[in-house]
């Protein structure tokens, strides 16, 4: 039997999308429920499965033309640089054939008339390459089957409706009910929510826990960019020259942490894509000639695929032909080749851990347009999610997730402060200063002085990402704090 209780008579203990919980004696009942089966779902799933507790993952499953059945709407570059690898704690060597498929040796930053190429991240790490491209689908479908292994159920077609909250709840009840659209509903002790940037799930859960609109802090398009990308296979010479660098152009296009990229993939194939701010006014542009990528007779930005063929008709189109000679290879991304997908662009927020609730990957913000997601904090945070949630106690998931990859959100959110208004000119002088920073020291150790003997501009860069990063430390990065939700 099950018990409705109508809005009108709804105790305020009652948390949910519609406040109306409904207890059912035949409930299914687990430890801990995901809502997502990307990469910080399916690591939360493999962590708490593999400490004893019962997990299922819902997610609601997406078509690919590189996977067999349907799976998790969470896609990006795919690339993982060298100190990434020990931040997501699962080496490459764990991955079955067919998951990586290229090494990286070096980063290479374009400006419209300066460059700077990175061979290091200075960042000690337990991979002896620079980093490595993978297949997304593949390696979404290998920690999907290692959360099973550890005994986590992943179901898909489970889309979730609704989410109820009793925070008094005790005994044989559960403190969370998930109903799914298609009728059923699961009891759990604890909810992790990893259904990506977009929060379709997340936004509606915290928005009862908060004295203000979510949408003020989190609205979709306002903390999120769209990403575009296109595999495409490269004439082998030219893929010989790419093979082993991940391109990177900036200042060709507008916007806050815009740019298209080239990453190598393997059998000459290569992604090139672009991330860029959603709904863009071109009337806003400044100085629309100095971006190589915008044209005069342009009327609104262009489409992520217009984009792409002017960054491949820019840079190969004298000697080939794009649509000959870069041919779409249509059996591998989400539709015919191409695949388009949101990055979260804001700054992370804590979890209302005594609510039993924590959020993590794209759905926290700990993923980053400025470097091009984040599937590596996504397994983390995951994976400390999960762990707590089995050991029965979510209290510390907000300081350990900051624990663990705090050093990294604040060098992407540093960085991103310091160059979210910058224009094709400025980007030329910060590469210019860059290269003379980088040729004392490797990677990310070049900008942690201000070295005046690189010259003025050097020195000044390094300076302004010292105070900017000092700005923000202290976890001073969250945007949405633990102590703002009403429990």
């Amino acid at each position: 039997m099950c018990r409705i209780t109508h809005h009108t008579d709804l105790p305020k203990r009652f948390r949910g999308f519609n406040r109306r919980p409904e207890t059912c004696t035949g409930m299914e009942r687990v430890d801990v429920a995901i809502v997502g089966g990307g990469p910080a779902g399916t690591s939360a799933a493999h962590a708490a499965a593999s400490a004893g507790a019962s997990v299922v993952v819902l997610e609601k499953g997406v078509p690919r033309a590189d996977r067999q059945g349907l799976g998790p709407d969470s896609t990006d570059a795919a690339g993982i640089l060298d100190y990434w690898v020990d931040i997501m704690g699962i080496h490459p060597d764990e991955f079955p054939d067919g998951v990586l498929l290229d090494h990286l040796d070096r980063a290479e930053f374009i400006g419209p008339t300066e460059s700077v190429t990175l061979r290091s991240t200075g960042i000690d790490s337990s991979y002896d390459e620079f980093g490595y491209t993978f297949h997304r689908a593949k390696f979404d479908d290998w920690m999907r089957s290692r959360a099973e292994e550890a005994g986590a159920e992943y179901r898909l077609k489970a889309s979730v409706r609704d989410v109820e909250t009793d925070l008094d709840a005790a005994g044989s009840d559960p403190r969370h009910v998930v109903s799914l659209a298609r009728g059923d509903n699961i009891g759990a002790d604890f909810l992790v929510l990893a259904d990506g940037p977009q929060r379709t799930v997340t936004n509606k859960v915290l928005d009862e826990y908060l004295p203000f609109p979510i949408t003020d802090r989190l609205a979709a398009p306002k903390v999120n960019h769209i990403a575009y990308q296109e595999h495409r296979e490269f004439p082998p010479e030219l893929f010989d020259e790419v093979d082993g660098a991940i391109k990177f152009w900036w200042g060709y296009m507008p916007g806050h942490t815009a740019y298209p990229w080239i990453f190598p993939n393997d059998n000459n194939v290569c992604r090139v894509g672009l991330t860029m701010p959603i709904g863009m006014d071109i009337d806003e542009v400044e100085d629309r000639d100095d971006y190589k990528l915008l044209r005069p007779e342009d009327e609104r930005i262009p489409q992520g695929r217009e984009y792409i063929r002017r960054l491949l008709e820019q840079e190969y189109g004298d000697e080939y032909d794009i649509d000959e000679d870069f041919p779409l290879v249509e059996d591998r991304g989400k539709t015919k080749g191409t695949e388009t997908y949101s990055i979260s662009s804001t700054r992370p927020i804590d979890s209302p851990v005594q609510a039993g609730i924590a959020v993590t990957g794209g759905a926290m913000g700990s993923t980053s347009a400025f470097h091009e997601g984040g599937d590596h904090v996504a397994v983390r945070t995951g994976a400390i999610a999960g762990e707590l949630a089995a050991a029965g106690d979510l209290s510390e998931y907000n300081e350990r997730w900051k624990d663990a990859i705090g050093d990294e959100i604040l060098r992407n959110v540093a960085m991103a402060e310091i160059v979210h208004d910058y224009t094709p000119k400025q980007w030329d002088k910060t590469f210019k200063a860059a290269r003379k920073l980088l040729a004392d020291d490797e990677g990310y150790k070049a900008f942690t002085a201000s070295k005046f003997t690189a010259g003025f501009s050097a020195a000044k860069l390094a300076t302004q990402y010292q105070k900017t990063k000092l700005k923000y430390r202290n976890g001073k990065y969250v945007q949405l704090t633990e102590d703002e939700y009403e429990l």
